[in-house]
């Protein structure tokens, strides 16, 4: 089948700031098949033979029934065209058809035979649609087959938009499209496909991806489920949510699609309300090809998919009037940077070209029909175009960007056999090579990062014009190693099923990140950038060498793990699974002894992860109550899926092999002081004969290479505990059939609570500080510099999580299906650790006291999410089918917290950057000797502000504004080139909404970190 399509027609939604006037191992792969057969008089048939048959491939396996007319076939691979026959000498066989797969699930078949002499030489053949095939799924979970893939709204092609039509999964489209599954940090899912861990290892991308975009082809997913708490010990290496995919393969059928889609600028959106965008001048398309078939019928299957795509990323108004200077403001900058300092400014880009290139291959041989083998390569090399500065008061130049990417190649092979009808073995050996790029665009033989701060045209502030490499990446590469195995035995002792496994990780990486190699100057106005007086400049390097190589962490550890469970058929209608996962981590990598933070805090800095263990027990059941209702439920401990940036900052920040150097007017601090002006370039001497910018002072240098043990420590808590949390959940499902009050039938309830309590978590504690005064409103004051050395350890609080979903489902006769969805969400946290540098994760969260952290609604919490998809077909010429399918979500928005905007009261004490605003009581609050007009009338008519009168605000306790958003799809089926080939067209509008008024789908979203300043209040 060949398929073509059409993708035009987008409309963007806009985020606008409120302005305040004044390592998981592998994974599940394969489905099973169980139940139980009974005879007409309800009694167990023991030795009747259960044979399954995939018709598209061939494959083939049998069991048979125990005493108690039980049996369960596992590790077979996903597909939709099985066949199931029952037969037994003393009565009639059954032959169940169409039966259906999914992933991670084991589907429940029963059978009851007849003892009819007369009929007993005849086989029943009935439908897999017509009932009786229940789904058993460990946990709550949703799964997304191959056509629902197809259907659904997705622009991007990717499983994110897939796995968002569960409503406890929130897709943060206004930060790198990061998965948030149930309240809970992305950086703390795994991604695993075909078994193999794709997630990001390292942790450096929001997206959660170890490539800049979804490092495989869309064509190639055959199934992708949601897995929020899989109680089978075979589930590990994530706290938050497990997204699991299986990729397609080939059949004895050749089949494959081609596609083409293509957007530009005048198929974007351009308004949001009365907000105008600008969308650059632009054009983007994307195509591929998928195809499968037989390389020897019945024995050996092939699947290859490829996918290119060509497209832009854009920058607004990257302008000066945009960024709210004057265009004779930068000119001058412009000219002075040429004529004064030799430099050539690059253009002020709104738009640049960008590509991403992906590959899958993969081959499944049935090599009989005991054993089969599988093995998946997967390629996928492209960037993005960044501006790491590109704030709305911030204007970055060309040079100052840079490209963004990354190189992956993975392997995955896979054995699966079974040596008798009551022992099979899984083994799985896979491998990752990931290349990270961070590349100044216009190169590092250039500038350092330059900073001038000139005021805007309008009075209101200031904006940064940017100029020469970008400071994060004068060093910056990353590169790593994952090697995974995998080996797993299931054995059958008349009800119970035994699982006994084996797996280990083992992770190597290079990272060398050091910021300000080529110097950073800032600069505040331009007649002081015209004469060289700065105000502040950073060189930081390797000590001893002025070598940023000799700075890179290169480190590595493994994870073994082994696991035990007990799977138990109690009865025909209860299922209980018992299990025990062990994790144990081993390094032999030290970080640098740094001697001076040993006498200082009494512990080294050169912990490791080694020696650390945790034990997760696992304990869930199903219970069919009856033929409509069945309920789930379990209690178990998770682990893992932390960032190994985490870890890996420990390495490169030793204090030891960095160090750096600071000259600045407004902190007072001179690394270097012996020069005649110790804050102009002049003053330093050069050995780049171009002098200024292009080269770091000799002085700076010289300070570094003989700094020793001075520079910032980054270190692990000796008694470090490896994150953790409790899941509890009990759900049910109910066909409601006959039970809608005239609705007709075929209706599906869904439901589950989840709850989840952390056991142990990161966060970063700053080592510096100490408690000097107690404000008037209780809170403490500390002091401390100068804030370089943070250890990570666990949180003294633990938070919580409480999730509600219910869904209802139903397919329609004359061709519409649709499925809404509810989440209610109540999560809290300590430190919602957003960051991947140890400072930032420090700073980048409110508080009132950042040593004694108190539990808070998380960052990541969407209290309330409503989803609906629907989809209806109908053949309108001759068998070709238009189908619309339209996706839809209402949710309330992100949660946010007020903060002081610069109150004097910690002015030279530590204030994490985000105190929590202290709310006054009205004017005669004794605490509160003034504040500026308009204030307590503001207070008054915010409702989460005037609910905290007279107290500090609660952190996260206001959120955005409730918004909505329609995603909608047509495909239209066409003749292909073939007469059994189809093509299609399609056409596909994000935020269809806001095509029809410019004032839907509009979603208002506070900026990072989800704080507001207000205008500041002095306290008495």
């Amino acid at each position: 089948m060949s398929n073509w399509k059409l993708h035009s027609g987008v409309a963007a939604a806009i985020m606008a700031t409120a302005a305040i006037v004044a390592p998981a191992e592998a994974q599940v792969t394969t489905s099973g098949l169980r139940g139980q057969v009974t005879s007409d008089a309800s009694l167990p048939v023991e030795g009747a033979t259960v044979t399954i048959t995939d018709t598209a491939t061939g494959f083939s396996r049998s069991t048979t029934t125990s005493a108690s007319g039980q049996y369960a076939i596992r590790n077979l691979p996903i597909s939709n065209s099985y066949v199931v026959e029952v037969t037994s000498g003393d009565y009639q066989g059954q032959q169940v058809e169409d039966v259906a797969l999914n992933l991670g699930d084991s589907t429940q078949l029963n059978f009851s035979l007849t003892t009819d002499a007369e009929a007993r030489l005849e086989t029943i053949v009935v439908s897999g649609t017509a009932g009786g095939i229940g789904k058993v799924a460990l946990g709550p979970s949703s799964t997304f087959d191959a056509e629902t893939l197809s259907d659904t709204p997705s622009i991007n092609r990717d499983i994110k938009d897939i796995v968002r039509l569960d409503p406890r999964v929130y897709l943060d489209e206004t930060f790198a499209d990061a998965v948030q599954c149930a309240g809970a940090n992305p950086r703390f899912n795994s991604l695993t496909v075909d078994g193999l861990r794709l997630n990001d290892a390292f942790g450096l991308n929001s997206g959660g991806y170890p490539t800049e975009r979804i490092p495989f082809s869309y064509d190639a997913i055959d199934q992708v489920a949601v897995e929020l708490a899989p109680f089978d010990v075979e589930y590990g290496s994530f706290t938050a949510c497990n997204i699991n995919a299986v990729t397609k393969s080939g059949t004895n059928e050749f089949h494959g699609g081609l596609f083409y889609d293509y957007t530009d600028d005048s198929l974007r959106g351009d308004e949001a309300e009365d907000v105008q965008i600008d969308n650059g001048n632009f054009d983007e398309q994307r195509y591929g090809f998928n195809v499968g078939g037989p390389i020897i019928k019945d024995k050996l299957f092939f699947f290859a998919a490829y996918e290119k795509l060509e497209g832009a990323n854009l920058f607004g108004d990257n302008t000066p009037t945009g960024k709210g200077i004057t265009d004779a403001d930068y000119q001058e900058i412009v000219d002075i940077a040429q004529n004064v300092y030799g430099y050539e400014v690059g253009d002020l880009p709104t738009s640049l070209a960008t590509e991403d290139e992906k590959l899958l291959l993969k081959l499944d041989w049935n090599i009989n029909n005991d054993h089969r083998a599988a093995f998946t390569y997967n390629y996928n090399d492209g960037y993005n175009n960044s501006e790491s500065d590109g704030d709305p008061n911030e204007l970055p130049e060309f040079n100052h960007f840079y490209e963004r990417g990354a190189e992956l190649n993975s392997y995955t092979g896979s054995l699966y056999s079974d040596w008798t009808n009551n022992f099979s073995t899984e083994f799985r050996v896979s491998y990752i090579d990931l290349d990270n790029r961070q590349q100044p665009l216009g190169g590092l033989d250039q500038w350092g990062q330059v900073e001038v701060d000139v005021p805007q045209a309008d009075g209101s502030g200031t904006t940064r014009v940017y100029l020469g490499a970008d400071d994060s990446r004068h060093a910056n590469v990353l590169s790593y190693e994952l090697w995974t195995y995998k080996a797993k035995a299931d054995y059958q002792v008349g009800d119970h099923l035994f699982t006994a496994g084996f797996e280990r990780e083992e992770f190597d990486v290079f990272n060398l990140f050091v910021q300000e190699v080529k110097g950073e100057w800032n600069f505040d106005g331009i007649e002081d950038f015209r004469n060289g007086d700065f105000e502040q400049f950073e060189y930081e390097n390797a000590t001893g060498t002025n070598n940023a190589d000799d700075g890179a962490a290169a480190f590595g550890y493994e994870i073994s793990t082994v696991y035990f469970q007990d799977e138990w058929q109690a009865t025909n209608k209860l299922n209980v699974v018992a299990g025990l996962r062990y994790d144990y981590y081993s390094s032999s990598d030290k970080p640098a002894l740094n001697q001076a933070f040993l006498d200082t805090y009494g512990f080294g800095n050169n912990e490791t992860l080694d020696g650390k263990d945790v034990l997760q027990p696992r304990l869930a059941f199903t219970y069919d109550y009856s033929d409509v209702l069945s309920f789930r439920g379990g209690l178990g401990l998770f682990s893992g899926g932390n960032p190994n940036v985490w870890i890996s900052n420990n390495y490169s920040n030793n204090g030891v092999t960095l160090f750096e150097c600071e000259n600045n007017v407004f902190g007072g601090s001179q690394c270097v002081g012996d020069v005649a002006n110790p804050t102009n370039v002049n003053s330093f001497t050069y050995d780049d004969p171009r002098g200024v910018f292009f080269d770091v002072p000799t002085e700076f240098k010289d300070a570094v290479a003989n700094a020793q043990g001075e520079g910032a420590v980054n270190a692990l808590d000796p008694d470090f505990e490896i994150p953790s949390d409790w899941k509890a959940n009990f759900g049910l499902t109910w066909y409601l059939d006959g039970m809608m009050n005239g609705l007709g039938d075929g209706f599906t309830l869904t439901s589950d609570l989840l709850y989840t309590k952390v056991n142990e978590a990161a966060i970063i504690r700053n080592l510096q500080l100490t408690q000097a005064d107690t404000a008037p409103d209780g809170r403490p004051i500390y002091s401390g510099a100068p804030f370089d050395d943070f250890l990570l350890t666990n949180a003294d609080n633990k938070g919580e999580t409480f999730v509600f979903s219910a869904s209802l489902n139903k397919v329609h006769d004359f061709g519409l299906d649709w499925t809404i969805a509810y989440a209610y969400t109540d999560a809290t946290d300590t430190n919602p650790m957003t960051s991947s540098v140890a400072f930032s994760n420090d700073k980048n969260y409110t508080t009132k006291d950042p040593l004694n952290i108190p539990t808070a609604t998380s960052d990541y919490e969407i209290p309330h999410r409503f989803t609906v998809l629907a989809n209806y077909k109908q053949d309108f010429f001759a068998d070709y089918t238009t189908t619309f399918s339209i996706f839809g979500e209402i949710a309330e928005g992100s949660p946010y917290s007020y903060t002081f905007n610069d109150n004097t009261l910690f002015e030279g004490f530590y204030e994490n950057n985000r105190q929590l605003f202290y709310v006054p009581d009205g004017p005669n609050d004794p605490l509160v000797a003034s504040a500026p007009d308009g204030l307590y009338s503001y207070i008054n008519s915010d409702d989460c502000l005037s609910d905290q009168k007279g107290q500090i605000a609660d952190r996260n306790s206001c959120n955005d504004d409730w918004y909505s958003k329609f995603d909608l799809k047509i495909t239209q089926d066409l003749p292909g080139f073939r007469a059994k080939d189809k093509s299609q067209v399609f056409f596909v509008l994000e935020n269809v909404g806001n095509f029809i008024n410019s004032d839907w789908g509009v979603r208002r979203q506070q900026g990072f970190p989800g704080a507001v300043s207000l205008v500041d209040v002095e306290i008495n």
